[in-house]
């Protein structure tokens, strides 16, 4: 069951970054989470490129699809009222940079204790 609340939690870390929560939204529920997802979707490297220094890869619409995953998808678009191509376009956009801002030393913080 742990994986479902995962999930909430990168819905709604997502959900902030399309809504316009922004990054810090984003952020408090796990970004390691969420680049976990994109590794086991295909997508590792364009997330991997984000973390560490230097040029962000882009990432398609299409990719971050495959990325997170259909039924994500269509959570989203219940929670932010946004089609999912607005949701796609949007985070394509966002993501890179808002995982960049997020990890200036090249990796993940982790969530600090207490």
């Amino acid at each position: 069951a742990g994986n479902k609340d995962s999930l909430s939690g990168m819905l709604g870390n997502l959900g902030g970054l399309v809504g316009g929560g922004g990054v810090g939204s984003l952020l408090n529920g796990g970004i390691g989470e969420l680049l976990e997802h994109f590794k086991q979707n295909g997508q590792g490297d364009a997330a991997q490129s984000w973390v560490d220094h230097g040029p962000n890869r882009e990432v398609t619409p299409p990719e971050l699809k495959q990325a997170i995953g259909s039924d994500v998808l269509q959570k989203l678009e219940q929670q932010t009222g946004l089609s999912q191509q607005e949701i796609l376009d949007r985070l394509s956009r966002e993501l890179p940079t808002a995982v960049d801002k997020y990890t200036p030393d090249g990796r993940v913080p982790s969530p600090s204790a207490g």
